[in-house]
């Protein structure tokens, strides 16, 4: 069995020439696509860890830069796929480093929640490395409240180590922790959120209002990473007004509440009749304005 060449350029759909914001934007939206929490889709996890694999080198200069000039040896910078008690080597589970295999992290105290997560060079031999001595790159998944949160961490290695881990409140996605003493890395990734979408460096979440809301003015609740705040919306507001709030967002960034407009589905009888003495009465064409 042979090494599999992956093109990451390809996997992320991006040109060789990408930016790293493109990347990134990149990574996001088929992150936000492909995770397994929202995906059920047959194969959707596998595609989730090629993306991820894909991100984490081409964001990384120095990994881009050998995998632009190597191709598939960028790792070593040679084929070894063909050389004697490669297959065996690898088919036996040898490729992976001591003590790599079960590698998880317990959430602060909370005994019945923890997160399994995979080096960046593991799962099957072909993504593998053998380099004992180098660093380990782990990916730690967090949920945006996590993240805002931080906090400390127990890492907990498959050979039984354990170490304590500070999680810095506001970290981003795509950070790197090291964890002392145990030449290991863990790169943050934030996991998709129902309620908050990332916009640049901020957050964005839908805010609901009424027409008459939206027409007249109101002061409604937004939802926020720390649970909620009050946000007025200005009258005469439209679906997709940006209301800022500053430093809600994650790590001190802004949050924005999107107006969106919900109209009822089932009207009242008196509901009716003033709906339609509005249609009778205003002269606003939204057509025309």
């Amino acid at each position: 069995m042979a090494v599999g060449y992956q093109d990451y350029y390809e996997a992320l759909g991006v040109p060789r020439d990408a930016s790293n914001e493109d990347i990134r934007r990149a990574y996001r939206r088929l992150a936000r696509e492909y995770h397994p929490d929202v995906n059920k889709d047959p194969g959707a996890e596998d595609r989730f860890k090629e993306i991820s694999e894909a991100y984490e080198v081409l964001r990384d200069p120095e990994k881009r830069e050998r995998y632009d000039r190597l191709g598939s040896n960028w790792r070593s910078g040679q084929d070894v796929s063909g050389a004697p008690g490669f297959e065996e080597y690898f088919s036996q589970g040898r490729g992976a480093p001591d003590g790599f295999e079960d590698v998880r992290v317990q959430f602060g105290g909370d005994g019945d929640f923890s997160d399994l997560f995979e080096g960046l060079f593991g799962g099957r031999g072909g993504r593998r490395s053998a380099r004992r001595a180098a660093t380990r790159d782990a990916v730690l998944e967090l949920d945006l409240e996590e993240a805002a949160r931080g906090g400390r961490r127990r890492v907990t290695l498959g050979d039984g180590r354990e170490f304590e881990v500070d999680i810095p409140p506001g970290v981003r996605d795509g950070e790197a922790i090291r964890v002392p003493g145990a030449n290991l890395l863990l790169r943050i990734q934030l996991r998709p959120h129902r309620r908050f979408r990332f916009r640049g460096d901020d957050l964005e979440t839908d805010v609901d209002v009424a027409p008459w809301e939206a027409a007249l003015g109101a002061e409604v609740r937004v939802p926020t990473l720390d649970g909620g705040a009050r946000v007025k919306v200005p009258a005469g507001s439209s679906c997709g007004r940006r209301l800022r709030l500053r430093g809600a967002g994650l790590g001190g960034s802004d949050l924005y509440a999107v107006v969106r407009i919900v109209v009822p589905k089932k009207l009242s009888r008196k509901e009716r009749e003033l709906f339609r003495e509005l249609a009778d009465t205003s002269k606003f064409d939204p057509r025309r304005s």
